[in-house]
Formats: C-alpha cells, structure tokens, sequence
C-alpha cells in the first residue's frame, strides 16, 4: 500500500479536515483525508442522479429522469 505526505497544508484546511473526521468519528488520516481522496478519483457522478440528490424526494420534489444509455461522462478540466 502506497504513502503520501502533504506539505505545506494551509491551516485552515487542516483545521476543518480535523473537525470533519471529529464529526464523524473517525480519525483524521485514517478514514477522512481517505475517503476525501477515494471520492475525488472515483468516477464522476452523473448529472442526473447528482439532481436526484439535490433536489429528490428527500428534499420534497419529484423528479422523473428518463432512461439513458451510459456514456463516458464530459472532461471539463481541459
């Protein structure tokens, strides 16, 4: 398994990396900063189903996305 270290972190960011393990009690290496990183690499979620979470049924609106055919996702990071 690989390592990284990250210098030079503002201090700020490292403050709130550290609450937000703390708020879900967890340690700051082992599973935050983890799973902060497995979730910028994972695969991008795609349009509809990021409406779906924003704005589903747990937030009071129906939506009714139609069918799709999966596609490779658009790289807007040219």
């Amino acid at each position: 398994m690989a390592n990284l270290s990250v210098r030079k972190l503002d201090e700020d960011v490292f403050s709130k990396l550290r609450l937000r393990a703390a708020t879900h009690g967890v340690s700051m290496e082992e599973e935050e900063v983890r799973q902060i990183l497995k979730q910028a690499v994972a695969n991008p979620i795609k349009l509809g189903d990021m409406a779906l979470q924003l704005f589903g049924e747990k937030h009071g609106v129906e939506l009714e996305l139609p069918e799709h055919t999966p596609h490779e996702p658009l790289d807007l990071l040219l």
